[in-house]
């Protein structure tokens, strides 16, 4: 792969990242709250210490991918994405069915990442 190639693929991956922390803020009241809610998290504190260490979490590792690429970090952005996909999974395994695929964009996220891991130095 080129360094040109490697460099549009970690972008779209960071793209990702980031752009998942921001909408989990923008939605906070709105879709975020309402996804954990028909998983049956109802607490509302439960449910903003939830969002915003997910959001964090999407946050920080977007920025090291942007900033710091390297097997280590991609390594930790695909055991996370794996988390959370298995969480999600369990709190609400129709997220896989959804038109949009919030769980079913992760198959691909995860080839890319695999991709960054075996080309990372």
């Amino acid at each position: 792969m080129s360094p040109r190639d490697e460099k549009l693929l970690r972008m779209g991956v960071v793209f990702v990242w980031l752009a998942t922390a921001a909408a989990s803020l923008w939605e906070f009241n709105g879709q975020s709250m309402a996804l954990l809610a028909n998983a049956g998290i109802t607490d509302p504190r439960l449910a903003t210490v939830l969002i915003a260490v997910g959001a964090g979490a999407d946050f920080l590792v977007g920025i090291a991918m942007a900033l710091w690429p390297s097997r280590r970090v991609y390594l930790t952005a695909l055991a996370l994405m794996l988390a959370m996909t298995v969480v999600a999974s369990v709190l609400d395994p129709s997220l896989w069915l959804h038109p949009l695929g919030p769980l079913t964009k992760n198959v691909p996220i995860a080839a890319a990442l695999w991709i960054l891991i075996r080309q990372a130095k």
